[in-house]
């Protein structure tokens, strides 16, 4: 009720209120029009060839009109308008969350049974696999889309490139707990130049031909003293950390509009910061087993 007196809240209850006493008050005044002349009396207005005559508002009309005036004085009592909560005490919130306890009940050994049973187990069953979609359509498409072929910043969950692992229980954790990817930027410790031989240097790894082969063998150094801790010496990747594989030509920040040499760029020199959040309390286990089992079944057979 705090909010009640605000405002905005005042605008809208009085503006409400306002409008069906004004409409009540111009029904009651057009009740009273042409009353002191006879029933049934032609009037003077014409308009194109058709006249009036005096006759009184349809009775059956107005007790309408006055029954939806009742009932929306009745329900400015007892529902929400403005500050004012009703006596219901009814919210759209409340009601939401009502709905989901009822739907938790129901659904509650469902859910546990899927809970107690493995990815694995889950991957053999057609109906698990249909649950685990429709879940991860509400949850997850939005960033890894429907397909599940991911986006720009968002991994592509089907080519059996893991940035912290594909295997059932890896998946299981990265649904639990979320993941927090963080790359700082190097701009300040390579420099313009450093950053230009480095992005040559990572170029040539997937298979690229570098933008000035000549700074190569300068990139390769830097990159030893600089990136090897996290994507290791050959560029293959820390799923431990969650560092890319830089070696199969899988982009996570490729950017189609500039070429891949400028995208490395960008990326050594501001970094990049990749959160997934945790659905743990959101899905619990039960439904993150369903998503982890559709996500697993999403891999290609062949890795990348």
């Amino acid at each position: 009720m705090d909010n009640l007196w605000s405002f905005w809240s005042l605008f809208v209850i009085i503006m409400t209120l306002g409008f069906m006493v004004a409409v009540w008050w111009l029904i009651e005044a057009a009740k009273k029009v042409n009353a002191q002349q006879p029933a049934n009396e032609l009037l003077d207005h014409e308009f194109d060839g058709i006249r009036e005559y005096n006759n009184p508002l349809p009775k059956w009309w107005l007790w309408m009109f006055y029954g939806t005036l009742v009932f929306g004085f009745g329900y400015f009592i007892f529902f929400p308008l403005g500050g004012w909560q009703g006596v219901l005490n009814w919210t759209s919130v409340g009601q939401l969350e009502k709905e989901q306890q009822a739907h938790e009940q129901r659904f509650m050994d469902t859910f546990d049974t899927y809970a107690r049973l493995s990815v694995e187990e889950l991957l053999n069953d057609s109906t698990a696999l249909a649950i685990g979609q429709r879940i991860y359509a509400q949850n997850c498409a939005l960033c890894h889309n429907n397909a599940g072929t991911g986006g720009y910043g968002f991994p592509n969950l089907t080519n059996n490139d893991w940035l912290y692992g594909g295997s059932p229980e890896q998946i299981v954790q990265t649904l639990t707990h979320g993941r927090q990817g963080v790359m700082p930027g190097f701009s300040s410790q390579l420099g313009e130049i450093g950053i230009a031989q480095v992005s040559n240097y990572v170029l040539t790894l997937s298979g690229h031909e570098a933008r000035n082969p000549d700074q190569v063998a300068e990139g390769q150094v830097l990159y030893q003293a600089v990136c090897a801790a996290c994507h290791g010496d050959e560029g293959k990747g820390n799923q431990a950390l969650g560092a890319p594989n830089l070696t199969n030509d899988i982009w996570l920040y490729a950017n189609p509009e500039v070429s891949l040499y400028d995208n490395i760029r960008v990326t050594l020199r501001h970094g990049r910061m990749g959160v997934m959040p945790a659905f743990d309390e959101l899905l619990g286990a039960g439904r993150i087993n369903l998503v982890a089992a559709y996500v697993y079944n999403l891999r290609q057979e062949d890795p990348q």
